[in-house]
């Protein structure tokens, strides 16, 4: 089958590879119908060193269950099923508690000899832990807004529920990515009252408006804190979503938000240190967030995708085949893109 590989930064090929199979009586095969390029996938992108061999790539898809291993007793062939970014037993205890991306025994596609979800086909460990049956069938208009339950949605849940984003909420969401829209979307659908969202490319905002965006800041730094002050009385927000990585925009979401205030961050940390001293601790802010468990939200947000309330899938703006994956990720390095949708 063929299936993507990272060589190093820029040098994304797309190459034949042993099909997956059953290994291991938990495991299920799972013929990939669609898949798509992270924003987090553009960190190795961008910095990854070059090496002789490649390595698989990609942890966000859905697709059909091809095979099932012995002790699989939850799925069968044909189940149209959406994977979480991390496989998981769904039985542990961190598991019971809702933070599958801690279970001892899971992980993440594309690491430690387990397939990356931008290919044909996938094995699934715990398949029975980690797969959720979608009631769709393979060519659903849906697809789009499904797949964003393996990765992007549920990312952008956890940062508003993490931040306590609720009914009279104020908001603030710094970035513009598929995240920050999700966050947005979510913001909105927890009950918020305002949704500031910090962003300049104006595709995005204008799609973050129909999210549920009630003001628009394209300022950076300072400037864009100093704008978040003005739009709130000189208050800050009551949270602020964190969803791009970077110590700048962690030091603007710290800026923006109020006294007593939290700031949730999900962008995947592009540093070591961050402004956490003094002032932070006399100000009272809650610094919370974290890697997203998906799985423990696809079952919460799948009624109101599956009925239209929520359309999430809006933030894929270019489909490409899986031979066009290369083009793909150059599309969103370039800021051409902002979520490349894959149909293998």
């Amino acid at each position: 089958m063929k299936a993507t590989l990272i060589y190093g930064a820029g040098d994304i090929r797309v190459e034949d590879v042993p099909d997956p199979r059953v290994q291991d009586p938990t495991d299920a095969v799972v013929r990939v119908l669609r898949t798509c390029v992270c924003g987090s996938d553009l960190w190795p992108y961008g910095s990854r060193p070059a090496t002789e061999e490649g390595d698989r790539i990609g942890h966000e898809f859905l697709g059909v269950v091809e095979e099932t291993g012995a002790d699989v007793s939850r799925l069968k062939p044909g189940d149209v099923v959406v994977a979480p970014f991390a496989y998981a037993d769904n039985t542990c205890q961190f598991c019971v508690e809702g933070l599958h991306t801690s279970c001892p025994r899971g992980g993440y596609w594309a690491d430690n000899g387990v397939d990356g979800g931008q290919g044909e086909a996938v094995r699934a460990p715990w398949a029975d832990g980690t797969l959720v049956k979608l009631p769709v069938g393979e060519d659903s208009d849906l697809l789009p807004s499904l797949l964003t339950l393996s990765d992007v949605f549920c990312t952008g849940h956890h940062c508003a529920v993490t931040a306590g984003v609720g009914s009279g909420t104020t908001v603030t969401v710094v970035g513009d990515g598929a995240v920050g829209l999700c966050a947005v979307l979510a913001a909105r659908r927890l009950g918020a009252k305002r949704i500031l969202l910090m962003g300049r490319h104006r595709s995005r905002t204008d799609l973050g408006r129909d999210f549920g965006a009630t003001d628009v800041i394209p300022e950076r730094g300072e400037e864009g804190v100093a704008r978040v002050r003005e739009l709130t009385d000189g208050d800050g927000t009551h949270t602020v979503l964190e969803c791009v990585g970077t110590r700048p925009a962690l030091e603007t979401a710290l800026g923006a938000v109020r006294d007593g205030g939290v700031v949730s961050r999900v962008g995947a940390p592009q540093y070591e240190e961050g402004p956490v001293g003094p002032d932070m601790f006399l100000r009272n802010i809650t610094l919370t967030g974290g890697v997203a468990p998906a799985r423990a939200y696809i079952e919460e947000l799948l009624p109101d995708v599956l009925d239209g309330a929520v359309d999430p899938g809006r933030v894929f703006d270019r489909t490409v085949g899986l031979d066009e994956v290369p083009d793909g990720y150059r599309a969103m390095a370039g800021r051409e893109a902002l979520k490349v949708y894959v149909r293998p």
